[in-house]
């Protein structure tokens, strides 16, 4: 029944996957690197600093292969940050919804996204680290990156959870679907 089933997928094209690319970027120490190991291996692993990047694949997510690049390449990083925006199909802003210090930081490499980007791609929030006391919500951190500010494009603001995992599938979940809407 299998082998009748993949036949058939194959004759409608459904038999190979498209391939998407999604980047990750945001301040030091907001859990990018936390994020991409939950969704890879569905578990909290102990991470260190990414001094670069780091890359990993998701087979398949909502008929897609992912490509998720963890972006940390610093205040030096800009030539770099843009070439892996040229080459994605959407990207993910994460910040830590706990340090408000930093949302500036946040601000920064969103409007560098955003205005260096001539295809207008999609973009997640992700308001990590609500399992914490004292978070903004993912509607106080919308109002902070002014985010209603940026040109027309396709946008969202998840909370979520990189340690616990609570809101981070979900928020994949609407990146694919920006993803698959953008290519109409």
């Amino acid at each position: 029944m299998g082998t009748l089933v993949s036949r058939v997928q194959g004759l409608c094209g459904r038999a190979q996957l498209r391939k998407a690319t999604i980047v990750m970027i945001g301040p030091d120490g907001s859990g990018k690197t936390t994020i991409l190991y939950r969704l890879k291996h569905k578990e909290a692993l102990e991470t260190i600093p990414t001094v670069s990047y780091n890359v990993e694949t998701l087979d398949i997510f909502q008929d897609l292969s992912l490509v998720i690049w963890d972006v940390s390449l610093g205040a030096k990083g800009g030539p770099l940050k843009r070439h892996f925006l040229e080459t994605c199909q959407g990207f993910m802003l994460v910040v830590d919804s706990k340090d408000t210090e930093r949302f500036y930081d946040a601000r920064d490499d969103l409007f560098y996204a955003v205005y260096m980007d001539s295809q207008d791609l999609p973009f997640i929030v992700l308001a990590n680290k609500q399992d914490l006391a004292g978070a903004c919500s993912p509607s106080e951190l919308e109002h902070h990156l002014k985010l209603h500010d940026l040109p027309s494009r396709k946008w969202d603001v998840c909370g979520c959870s990189g340690i616990t995992g609570e809101g981070v599938h979900e928020a994949l979940e609407k990146m694919c679907k920006m993803i698959k809407e953008s290519e109409r």
